[in-house]
């Protein structure tokens, strides 16, 4: 893992991304404390969305009749839905 101070990645942002990109992680120091670690992004997947999920219970009638009245607003053809609020 390498480290940086706060204003050497400042002044060297690019060798930061080209590390990061390379799949190092870097520790940013401030003070000789460290402040921030970046690493690389992770691709998210729909595992990922249906693990997150997981314990979530499924929406009610209730829920899928709000969101299709919120559609329904949408795609009417009336103008603007704040204007009388």
């Amino acid at each position: 893992m390498r480290t940086m101070t706060a204003t050497e990645a400042s002044r060297n942002f690019s060798v930061l991304l080209d590390a990061i990109e390379q799949g190092e992680t870097v520790t940013i120091t401030r003070g000789n404390q460290p402040v921030a670690e970046i690493g690389p992004a992770r691709r998210r997947t729909g595992s990922d969305l249906r693990a997150a999920l997981a314990g979530i219970p499924a929406p009610d009638d209730q829920f899928a009749g709000d969101i299709a009245a919120a559609v329904s607003l949408l795609e009417s053809e009336r103008g603007d839905p704040w204007a009388d609020a």
